[in-house]
C-alpha cells in the first residue's frame, strides 16, 4: 500500500481514505476521565492505534467524554474501530484504577461517528450532479 501526495492510500484495486470522527461516554456520564486516568486513557487509545496500523489524526478527552478523528484501513467496520479502542481502554483502566469498578461499566454500549472527510456533501452532490457528466 503507498499514499499519494493527497495523503490517499493507493491499493491494488481502490484508492481512498478512511476517517472517522468518534465520540463516547462513560457510563452515566460520569466526570471519571481526569488525572491520571486521562494521561493512561490517552496512551491506552494511542497503543490501540499503533498495533492496529490506524492513525489518530485528533484527540480530545474531557472528563465525560471522549472524541477522536482516525484515520484506519478500509476493510475494518466502524463498529470495530470502537470496539477496539473502548474494549482495550475498559479493560486497562478498570484493572489499573479500582475506583472505576463502581460503575457497572466504564463506557455506554452507545457511541457517536461521522465519516466526513476533506469534502463536504455539499461539495459531493454538486460534483455528481455537474452538468459535464454524461447522462444515457
Amino acid at each position: 500500500m503507498r499514499r499519494d501526495s493527497f495523503g490517499y492510500k493507493h491499493s491494488n484495486h481502490s484508492v481512498g481514505m478512511a476517517n472517522v470522527h468518534l465520540i463516547w461516554i462513560p457510563k452515566r456520564r460520569k466526570p471519571v476521565l481526569k488525572g491520571d486516568v486521562r494521561l493512561r486513557l490517552s496512551q491506552i487509545l494511542d497503543s490501540v492505534a499503533v498495533d492496529r496500523e490506524w492513525i489518530i489524526k485528533a484527540k480530545e478527552i474531557a472528563s465525560n467524554h471522549v472524541h477522536l478523528r482516525v484515520e484506519y484501513d478500509e476493510n475494518t467496520p466502524i463498529a470495530e474501530v470502537v470496539r477496539a479502542f473502548k474494549g482495550r481502554s475498559s479493560k486497562l483502566l478498570r484493572d489499573e484504577f479500582p475506583d472505576l469498578k463502581k460503575l457497572p461499566s466504564l463506557w455506554t454500549r452507545s457511541y457517536f461517528y461521522d465519516t466526513s472527510g476533506k469534502v463536504t456533501t455539499a461539495k459531493i452532490m454538486a460534483y455528481i450532479n455537474d452538468p459535464h457528466h454524461e447522462r444515457h
